[in-house]
C-alpha cells in the first residue's frame, strides 16, 4: 500500500524569491528593488553560489505545501520530528475511525499467511474500538487500542531548506521504508515546481557524491533521477 501525496500550495516564483533574498545579502539595493535587473541566469548563479558556501537561510522564503493521505501513524510520527514545519493531522479524537484501515508492509503482505495474521489483528483491534465507542468510552479513549500502522491523513508545510534537509535523511536507503516512500513523491512535486531549489538533493551520495552514513548501505544512487525511479 502507498500513501498519496499532492502539492497544494507553493510559494509563487519560488526560485526568484529566494535569489532575490540572497542578493540582499550581498548588495547595497533596497529590499524593494531587489527584483531589478534579476533575470533567470543570475538567479541560477545566486543559488548555485549558495549550496557552494553552505548559505542556505534564503531557502526559508519558499514554502510547500502537501496533502498527504494513506500514511500510518507509523510514519507520521517520525514526520513531526522535523520540528521547522507545520502540520495540521486527521484528529482520531474528534473523527470516528469507520472501517479497519492499516497500512500493511510489503514484508507482511508477500506472505500470505503473516498477511492474514496482520488483517486478523487489525480486524480485532477496531471491533474493539467499536465496541468501547458502543459502550459510551470517549473516542480520544479507544483510540489506544487501534494499531500504530493505522492509516493518518495530514496537511503539512515546510521550507525549501527543511526539504533539503528532510530529503538529506530519508531519501537515504537505510531510512524506514514508508517515509523513504513519502519523500520521494515529495521530490517529484517540488522538482516539478521549482526545480533549481532542489539540485542537487538527496542523501549524501546524490548531493555530494559521498556517503556520510557511519553504516552505508553499500549501494547509492547515481543521481536524482536514478533515485525517484527506485522501488526500493
Amino acid at each position: 500500500m502507498s500513501c498519496e501525496v499532492k502539492l497544494i500550495a507553493a510559494t509563487a516564483d519560488a526560485t526568484r524569491v529566494v535569489a532575490a533574498a540572497a542578493k540582499l545579502c550581498y548588495s547595497a539595493s533596497r529590499a524593494s528593488d531587489l527584483y531589478d535587473g534579476l533575470d533567470a541566469d543570475k538567479v541560477k548563479n545566486f543559488l548555485r553560489q549558495l549550496r557552494s558556501v553552505g548559505h542556505m537561510s534564503p531557502f526559508e522564503h519558499a514554502s510547500f505545501t502537501f496533502a498527504i493521505d494513506g500514511l500510518s501513524r507509523v510514519a507520521s510520527h517520525q514526520l513531526v520530528r522535523h520540528r521547522i514545519a507545520s502540520f495540521s493531522q486527521q484528529s482520531q479524537r474528534y473523527v470516528t475511525m469507520g472501517a479497519p484501515c492499516a497500512v500493511v508492509p510489503d514484508e507482511i503482505a508477500k506472505n500470505p499467511e503473516a498477511t492474514a495474521l496482520f488483517e486478523r489483528a487489525a480486524n480485532e483491534s477496531h471491533a474493539a474500538y467499536e465496541r468501547l465507542v458502543a459502550m459510551g468510552v470517549p473516542k480520544e479513549d479507544a483510540r489506544f487500542i487501534l494499531p500504530h500502522g493505522w492509516e493518518t491523513s495530514l496537511v503539512m508545510t515546510m521550507n525549501a531548506r527543511e526539504l533539503n534537509h528532510f530529503f538529506a535523511l530519508r531519501l537515504c536507503r537505510r531510512a524506514q521504508w514508508e517515509i523513504r516512500c513519502l519523500a520521494r513523491k515529495m521530490l517529484a512535486l517540488v522538482r516539478e515546481s521549482s526545480p533549481e531549489l532542489f539540485d542537487p538533493t538527496g542523501p549524501s551520495c546524490v548531493a555530494e557524491g559521498r556517503c556520510r552514513e557511519a553504516h552505508p548501505c553499500g549501494q547509492p544512487y547515481e543521481s536524482v533521477e536514478a533515485l525517484l525511479v527506485s522501488d526500493d
